[in-house]
Protein backbone atom coordinates (compact mmCIF):
# COMPACT_ATOMS: atom_id res chain seq x y z
CA UNK A 1 0.00 0.00 0.00
CA UNK A 2 1.76 3.55 -1.11
CA UNK A 3 1.44 6.49 1.31
CA UNK A 4 -1.88 7.83 -0.20
CA UNK A 5 -3.90 4.42 -0.09
CA UNK A 6 -2.43 4.16 3.40
CA UNK A 7 -3.77 7.90 3.99
CA UNK A 8 -6.86 7.38 2.16
CA UNK A 9 -7.20 4.30 4.54
CA UNK A 10 -7.35 6.07 7.75
CA UNK A 11 -8.96 8.59 7.05
CA UNK A 12 -11.95 6.82 6.26
CA UNK A 13 -11.45 4.76 8.93
CA UNK A 14 -11.31 8.21 11.17
CA UNK A 15 -15.04 8.88 9.63
CA UNK A 16 -16.20 5.17 10.24
CA UNK A 17 -15.38 5.54 13.70
CA UNK A 18 -16.51 9.31 14.44
CA UNK A 19 -20.75 7.93 12.98
CA UNK A 20 -19.64 4.95 15.70
CA UNK A 21 -19.13 7.39 18.34
CA UNK A 22 -21.95 9.67 16.98
CA UNK A 23 -24.52 6.82 17.11
CA UNK A 24 -23.77 6.51 21.17
CA UNK A 25 -25.29 9.98 21.07
CA UNK A 26 -27.70 10.38 18.71
CA UNK A 27 -30.25 8.47 15.84
CA UNK A 28 -28.69 8.17 12.69
CA UNK A 29 -31.35 10.21 11.11
CA UNK A 30 -30.31 13.15 12.51
CA UNK A 31 -26.55 12.73 12.12
CA UNK A 32 -25.23 14.84 9.11
CA UNK A 33 -22.04 14.85 7.01
CA UNK A 34 -21.47 18.19 9.57
CA UNK A 35 -21.29 16.08 12.40
CA UNK A 36 -19.48 13.04 10.78
CA UNK A 37 -16.84 16.08 9.78
CA UNK A 38 -16.26 17.87 13.25
CA UNK A 39 -16.02 14.66 14.99
CA UNK A 40 -13.66 13.06 12.99
CA UNK A 41 -11.64 16.58 12.31
CA UNK A 42 -11.79 16.24 8.61
CA UNK A 43 -13.23 19.17 6.41
CA UNK A 44 -16.26 18.30 4.36
CA UNK A 45 -14.08 18.49 0.96
CA UNK A 46 -12.23 15.14 2.51
CA UNK A 47 -16.01 13.52 3.51
CA UNK A 48 -16.83 13.75 0.19
CA UNK A 49 -13.76 12.36 -1.62
CA UNK A 50 -14.51 8.82 0.22
CA UNK A 51 -18.71 8.84 0.59
CA UNK A 52 -21.56 10.48 -1.18
CA UNK A 53 -23.58 11.12 2.20
CA UNK A 54 -24.22 9.57 5.69
CA UNK A 55 -25.63 6.17 4.41
CA UNK A 56 -22.56 5.42 2.72
CA UNK A 57 -20.49 5.69 5.90
CA UNK A 58 -22.90 3.62 7.79
CA UNK A 59 -22.60 0.99 4.59
CA UNK A 60 -19.37 0.94 5.29
CA UNK A 61 -19.10 0.15 9.01
CA UNK A 62 -21.92 -2.52 8.67
CA UNK A 63 -19.43 -4.32 5.79
CA UNK A 64 -16.30 -3.78 8.55
CA UNK A 65 -17.98 -5.06 10.97
CA UNK A 66 -19.88 -7.88 9.36
CA UNK A 67 -16.08 -8.66 8.01
CA UNK A 68 -14.62 -8.72 11.45
CA UNK A 69 -17.18 -10.52 12.95
CA UNK A 70 -17.30 -13.31 10.93
CA UNK A 71 -13.18 -13.61 11.24
CA UNK A 72 -14.11 -14.36 14.85
CA UNK A 73 -16.20 -17.24 13.67
CA UNK A 74 -15.83 -20.87 12.63
CA UNK A 75 -19.17 -21.79 11.97
CA UNK A 76 -20.77 -24.72 11.66
CA UNK A 77 -23.01 -25.97 9.16
CA UNK A 78 -26.42 -27.52 9.39
CA UNK A 79 -24.66 -30.52 7.99
CA UNK A 80 -22.18 -30.84 10.72
CA UNK A 81 -24.76 -30.16 13.58
CA UNK A 82 -26.65 -33.26 12.11
CA UNK A 83 -23.45 -35.58 12.39
CA UNK A 84 -23.36 -35.23 15.48
CA UNK A 85 -24.69 -37.00 18.67
CA UNK A 86 -27.43 -34.95 20.79
CA UNK A 87 -25.03 -35.08 23.73
CA UNK A 88 -22.52 -32.74 21.99
CA UNK A 89 -25.05 -30.38 20.92
CA UNK A 90 -25.85 -27.37 23.21
CA UNK A 91 -26.89 -24.07 22.00
CA UNK A 92 -24.51 -22.30 24.06
CA UNK A 93 -20.66 -23.42 24.00
CA UNK A 94 -17.57 -22.05 24.39
CA UNK A 95 -16.45 -22.75 20.65
CA UNK A 96 -19.16 -20.07 20.08
CA UNK A 97 -19.81 -17.82 23.16
CA UNK A 98 -15.78 -16.82 23.68
CA UNK A 99 -15.42 -15.57 20.07
CA UNK A 100 -18.46 -13.82 20.30
CA UNK A 101 -17.36 -12.38 24.17
CA UNK A 102 -13.69 -11.52 22.46
CA UNK A 103 -15.47 -9.88 19.66
CA UNK A 104 -17.75 -7.81 21.76
CA UNK A 105 -14.79 -6.93 24.11
CA UNK A 106 -12.76 -5.52 21.33
CA UNK A 107 -15.85 -3.71 19.56
CA UNK A 108 -17.57 -2.28 22.87
CA UNK A 109 -18.86 0.97 21.19
CA UNK A 110 -19.84 -0.46 18.40
CA UNK A 111 -21.85 -3.47 19.96
CA UNK A 112 -23.84 -0.66 22.02
CA UNK A 113 -24.35 1.14 18.75
CA UNK A 114 -25.66 -1.82 17.76
CA UNK A 115 -27.83 -2.85 20.29
CA UNK A 116 -29.75 0.61 20.76
CA UNK A 117 -30.07 0.91 16.64
CA UNK A 118 -30.52 -2.72 15.28
CA UNK A 119 -32.37 -2.10 12.71
CA UNK A 120 -29.76 0.19 10.84
CA UNK A 121 -26.88 -2.35 11.34
CA UNK A 122 -29.03 -4.85 10.39
CA UNK A 123 -28.24 -7.35 12.69
CA UNK A 124 -31.61 -9.52 12.26
CA UNK A 125 -29.62 -10.78 9.19
CA UNK A 126 -26.82 -11.79 11.26
CA UNK A 127 -29.24 -13.38 13.76
CA UNK A 128 -31.14 -15.04 10.81
CA UNK A 129 -28.27 -16.64 9.69
CA UNK A 130 -27.11 -18.20 12.85
CA UNK A 131 -30.66 -19.16 13.82
CA UNK A 132 -30.72 -21.58 10.43
CA UNK A 133 -27.08 -22.51 10.44
CA UNK A 134 -26.73 -23.36 13.89
CA UNK A 135 -30.01 -22.74 16.32
CA UNK A 136 -32.45 -24.36 14.76
CA UNK A 137 -31.00 -27.72 13.28
CA UNK A 138 -29.63 -28.10 17.09
CA UNK A 139 -33.34 -27.68 18.69
CA UNK A 140 -34.45 -29.82 16.09
CA UNK A 141 -32.23 -32.53 16.36
CA UNK A 142 -32.49 -32.63 20.55
CA UNK A 143 -36.43 -33.59 19.63
CA UNK A 144 -37.67 -29.85 19.88
CA UNK A 145 -40.69 -28.26 17.54
CA UNK A 146 -39.91 -25.88 14.91
CA UNK A 147 -43.06 -23.68 15.78
CA UNK A 148 -41.56 -22.73 18.59
CA UNK A 149 -38.16 -22.63 18.16
CA UNK A 150 -38.11 -19.13 17.05
CA UNK A 151 -39.78 -18.49 20.20
CA UNK A 152 -37.23 -20.17 22.14
CA UNK A 153 -34.21 -18.51 20.50
CA UNK A 154 -35.76 -15.29 20.40
CA UNK A 155 -35.82 -15.38 24.19
CA UNK A 156 -32.61 -16.42 24.88
CA UNK A 157 -30.71 -14.17 22.25
CA UNK A 158 -32.95 -10.90 23.94
CA UNK A 159 -31.38 -12.33 27.13
CA UNK A 160 -28.07 -12.47 26.44
CA UNK A 161 -27.89 -9.44 24.10
CA UNK A 162 -29.48 -7.45 27.98
CA UNK A 163 -26.43 -9.49 29.96
CA UNK A 164 -23.90 -8.15 26.97
CA UNK A 165 -25.39 -4.71 26.96
CA UNK A 166 -25.14 -4.17 30.77
CA UNK A 167 -21.62 -5.80 30.18
CA UNK A 168 -20.39 -3.45 27.62
CA UNK A 169 -22.57 -0.26 29.97
CA UNK A 170 -20.08 -1.52 32.81
CA UNK A 171 -17.07 -1.39 30.60
CA UNK A 172 -16.35 -4.88 30.38
CA UNK A 173 -15.55 -5.16 33.97
CA UNK A 174 -16.08 -9.12 34.40
CA UNK A 175 -13.52 -10.99 32.65
CA UNK A 176 -14.47 -12.94 29.16
CA UNK A 177 -14.57 -15.90 31.47
CA UNK A 178 -16.38 -14.55 34.11
CA UNK A 179 -19.41 -13.43 31.72
CA UNK A 180 -19.09 -16.93 29.62
CA UNK A 181 -19.54 -19.00 32.66
CA UNK A 182 -22.42 -16.60 33.68
CA UNK A 183 -24.28 -16.54 30.48
CA UNK A 184 -23.72 -20.47 30.84
CA UNK A 185 -25.18 -21.11 33.97
CA UNK A 186 -27.76 -18.90 32.99
CA UNK A 187 -28.92 -20.85 29.77
CA UNK A 188 -29.46 -24.91 30.80
CA UNK A 189 -30.14 -26.38 27.72
CA UNK A 190 -28.86 -29.96 28.44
Amino acid sequence: MNKFESKYFNTAKKMDDALVSLLEKKDFDYITVKDICNEAKVNRSTFYLHYDNTVDVLNEVIENLTKSFDLHFSQEKANDILSKDESELFLITDKYLIPYLQFIYKNQKIYKAIQHNGMLFKADKTYNKMYKEIFLPIILKKGGDEKYSKYIMTYFMNGISSILLAWCEDNCKLSIEEMCALIKGLINDK
